[in-house]
């Protein structure tokens, strides 16, 4: 794993903390900035690429549990390994239940440590990869006519060029020819692979479709 191209973020009040973890990623190739509050990480760090968040339960006015939700806003594909030396198994399960990956207690293992990091950066790539796909979708959906996405959210459905025609009140070798188009905009060779695409961004089958 290529550690340069992947940011870790350590928000924790302790600069002892903050010092000591610090050189221990940097001395191991990681590419690391640490912050003593979650509000000064918010307002400083911006990154788009994989990592992960070593986040302090306990930062002062502000808990980690509290501002779990706004860093989750911003950096989506960031997980979030809690670190405490206060921590309680409540409190744990609160936080893997809001989407932490793990829960780590002071004074903390090297090895644990790591561990947790290493998880953590794959699931960010996994994350990222799913964003991009997303996006990728998204963009070749919206190359359509609209004819073409009318048509499209039948064919998802299973229907024949015939069926289609007929719902449409058009010719079935419009609804062919609409289909060639859809399936070079989309860069799709089945309708298993629209269907595919389709679930991804959450689109919906034509209403009048819905029960066949």
């Amino acid at each position: 794993m290529d550690k340069t191209n992947r940011k870790i973020f350590l928000i924790d009040d302790d600069e002892e903390i903050r010092s000591g973890v610090s050189l221990l990623l940097k001395s191991l190739g990681y590419n690391i900035e640490s912050f003593k509050s979650v509000s000064e990480f918010l307002e400083v760090a911006d990154h788009t690429g994989p990592g992960c968040i070593l986040l302090d339960i306990f930062l002062g006015a502000e808990t980690g549990l509290e501002m779990q939700s706004k860093i989750e806003i911003k950096f989506e594909s960031l997980p979030i390994i809690f670190i405490t030396g206060q921590g309680n198994i409540p409190m744990s399960v609160e936080a893997m239940k809001k989407g932490a990956i793990n829960f780590l207690q002071k004074p903390i293992d090297d090895k644990e440590l790591l561990k947790a990091i290493e998880e953590a950066v794959t699931r960010s790539d996994e994350l990222i990869k799913k964003q991009n796909e997303i996006e990728k979708f998204k963009s070749l959906v919206s190359s359509l006519t609209a004819r073409e996405y009318e048509i499209f959210r039948y064919v998802i459905t299973g229907m024949l060029n015939k069926q289609i025609a007929a719902e449409l009140g058009i010719a079935e070798h419009t609804v062919k020819n609409h289909r060639l188009n859809i399936t070079e905009k989309l860069g799709v060779k089945s309708v298993p692979e629209m269907i595919y695409m389709a679930e991804k961004l959450s689109i919906k089958t034509s209403k009048n479709n819905n029960s066949k």
